[in-house]
């Protein structure tokens, strides 16, 4: 099939040439369209309100996009699995078995593992499949002992001993999850397994080879060697103190600190200073006095010395009752071989099992049969593969369709009765709904470029009180009026899910919303500067006014019995001074009122059917520039810039004109035939109308009198 002989067929949608989908043909076709006439080249994976999995199915790179030639590709598998490509067209969330074309060898395979995943489900009668049942993956290779993922489990070792072992290797290794849901191993847990059982055992011979030299107390040496340690740094600092009290006499008293250490805690119960008692010397300093191993020592030293005794001393030194330094670092030397031994320990992983355990394992063929089951599981990844590929191409039979029409023509988008992918709920603000909402997923980059989309927008950050959720939305708004619309106010966000956020606007990026908001613009601009110039004037006097009245009360002179000096007479007022100023604020109201009085006169020289048409003409003038700029801007909203923010890559342009714009933001209306009880008790009570208008018939009146009576106006009768 080549571009030329095939017959396409075009709409003009959003101001764009989109193709059509008439039938599964053009779908299959599409690897003949040029890309240019695609509206997108490139969409996220994430963030869209497609199920996630199939677009990562689709994503063969992983690079978290999709791109043309990975949907081509998508297209052009299922066409060569099903019959009729029309079928996926439907979008049907349940595939029929019998839609496989089993004329093809790939489509014989995946009709076989159809139907073993429907008796692995317990439907083996069953002629359909949803994606629900084929991405329960723990549940289809539940009840089966081997499904191809190179681990094996409990259920794949048949003997009561081949189970021991695994589960020693799950609790010294850990463990890695089948597609069962079930904890075992693989081949590289085996070999790690065996590498640190090895590991062990070589260490350990090296003590039985040299055992009078590493093990000096046979397999005592251990318990031998943590009682050496717990008293180590003790004796150590008892037969420095001792030499230091040899080479100074002088230094003994302060050497040993009994005296007046003892005297702190002598008022205290004993029992509860034993931390501080630790930390008096060992026993009676002396120089070069041997240590006490009976009588003499420090009360709280007394259990781990009787402890030296019975594992050390009495086995090297019998019926000794006192320790020579000499004599202490010969114990030292006897342990520097079984700590350098201890430094060297490998396979620590195993150790719990024991050695005898460990040598059993080494020395029987044991995990070679582990091996094997391993292998055997192995030999069915084809077919467990093709389990999954059965996942694929049901997710592609209800998906794939709807991906496309949101990537190569954005259908949904611009019909009615459905919603685009990229749209992930609706934002309820100021009595209106806006149905254009996106999740942003980089707001730096919108910072760049929404600005020049043309679009009113509000940023949103919603967060959700039942799911703990925090996104951050953005909404087009495409009709009424921007009048309470700042930073911080509040509104509620229902995703696609209807689940409910607490919205607040944090960011607004301003742009024209209609033609009727843009008319009134200009005399809301001068209003707001009017609104503050006279705020800001009032609150200056008020400060003024403050600032008088409280230097005033402050230098009011305190009452004292001595003369004071009198006051300074004020200054009497310059009329002189402000006669310039007079002027000129009569100048300018005599211009104003000259000014005045000619559009009066003008206006009133006017035959009553022009009056409208001079009315009309003021106020285009003063809008129409703000009218004629909102109306080209509304013309070209153009979504893609946003779209592109959240990493699409659109190939045309989005728009969002005026009689589309109004259908995406849905204004408050009330319901049909609602029965409206126009009595307001709190309403206003003004003047009766006739009233109203007399009052302003007399003031038009009088002023055309006096305009008249001026000269301003000349009558001709």
């Amino acid at each position: 099939m080549s571009t030329k002989n095939y017959e396409w067929s075009f709409s003009s949608v959003g101001g764009v040439k989109r193709v059509n989908f008439d039938s599964g043909k053009d779908i299959l076709a599409l690897e003949h369209l040029d890309q240019k006439l695609w509206t997108v080249l490139s969409c996220p994976t994430s963030g869209l309100e497609i199920d996630a999995a199939t677009l990562e199915l689709i994503d063969n790179d992983n690079d978290g996009h999709i791109k043309v030639v990975e949907m081509l590709a998508a297209i052009k598998w299922i066409g060569s699995i099903i019959h009729n490509p029309d079928d996926l067209m439907k979008q049907d969330t349940v595939f029929p078995l019998s839609a496989i074309n089993e004329d093809t060898a790939e489509g014989k395979i995946l009709m076989a593992s159809a139907k073993n995943i429907l008796k692995n489900l317990g439907r083996p009668d069953a002629t359909t499949l949803t994606v629900e049942e084929t991405s329960d993956r723990v549940k289809i290779f539940n009840g089966t002992a081997f499904n191809g993922d190179g681990i094996i489990t409990e259920d794949s070792t048949p003997t009561d001993e081949l189970k021991a072992l695994l589960k020693d290797i799950i609790t010294c290794m850990g463990s890695l999850t089948d597609r069962g849901g079930k904890e075992g191993i693989d081949t590289e847990f085996l070999n790690i397994f065996l590498e640190q059982c090895t590991a062990y055992s070589e260490w350990y011979k090296k003590s039985e080879d040299n055992k009078s030299t590493i093990l000096p107390f046979n397999e005592n040496t251990e318990l031998s060697y943590q009682t050496y340690l717990a008293v180590k740094s003790k004796i150590d600092d008892y037969f420095l103190r001792c030499r230091l009290a040899a080479f100074d006499p002088e230094t003994t008293t302060v050497l040993n600190l009994l005296t007046a250490r003892v005297e702190v805690i002598t008022a205290k119960d004993l029992t509860t200073c034993l931390e501080e008692i630790e930390t008096f010397p060992l026993a009676k300093i002396e120089g070069q006095k041997e240590l006490p191993l009976h009588q003499g020592i420090n009360p709280a030293w007394e259990d781990k010395i009787n402890q030296l005794k019975t594992h050390i001393t009495n086995h090297l030194f019998p019926n000794k009752k006192t320790l020579s330094e000499s004599e202490w670092n010969s114990i030292s030397e006897k342990f520097q071989a079984y700590e350098v031994w201890k430094s060297e320990k490998a396979g620590h992983q195993v150790e719990a099992l024991g050695l005898e355990q460990i040598r059993k394992v080494l020395s029987s063929t044991i995990s070679v049969q582990l091996f094997d089951l391993i292998e055997k599981d192995k030999a069915l990844e084809t077919e467990a593969n093709n389990i999954i590929l059965v996942d694929k191409l049901v997710r592609y039979y209800r998906d794939l369709f709807t991906l496309i029409k949101n990537f190569v023509t954005f259908y949904d988008f611009y019909s009615p009765d459905h919603t685009a992918i990229f749209q992930s709920g609706t934002l309820y603000i100021d009595q209106r709904s806006c149905d254009l909402c996106i999740k942003v997923s980089d707001m730096a980059k919108h910072d760049m470029m929404v600005s020049l989309s043309g679009m009113f927008l509000i940023y949103c950050k919603c967060v959700s009180k039942s799911t703990g959720e925090t996104i951050i939305i953005v909404a087009a708004l495409t009709n009424g009026d921007i009048d309470n619309l700042i930073v911080g106010r509040n509104a509620v966000f229902y995703d696609r899910k209807g689940v409910a956020y607490d919205a607040t606007i944090v960011k607004i990026v301003e742009n024209p919303i209609s033609i009727i908001q843009a008319f009134w613009s200009p005399y809301r601009k001068v209003s707001r500067f009017v609104e503050k110039q006279v705020n800001k004037f009032a609150s200056e006097q008020d400060n003024k006014v403050l600032t008088d009245v409280t230097t005033k009360i402050e230098t009011v002179p305190a009452k004292v019995e001595t003369p004071t000096a009198a006051a300074a007479p004020p200054v009497p007022f310059d009329v002189g001074k402000f006669v310039g100023i007079f002027a000129a604020i009569g100048l300018a109201l005599g211009a104003i009122g000259t000014a005045l009085a000619s559009v009066i006169a003008g206006f009133m020289g006017l035959t009553w059917w022009k009056m409208p048409l001079a009315i009309s003409g003021l106020l285009l003038l003063i809008s129409g520039p703000a009218m004629i700029m909102a109306f080209f801007k509304l013309r070209q909203r153009n979504l893609a810039l946003i779209l592109d923010a959240n990493g699409w890559a659109v190939n045309a342009k989005v728009i969002v004109n005026i009689p589309f714009g109004n259908t995406l933001t849905q204004i408050a209306a009330l319901p049909k035939h609602a029965k409206i009880n126009t009595n307001d008790p709190f309403s206003s009570k003004g003047r009766p109308l006739w009233q109203v208008m007399l009052f302003f018939l007399i003031l038009i009146g009088l002023g055309l009198y006096a305009a008249w009576r001026l000269g301003w106006i000349v009558l001709h009768m």
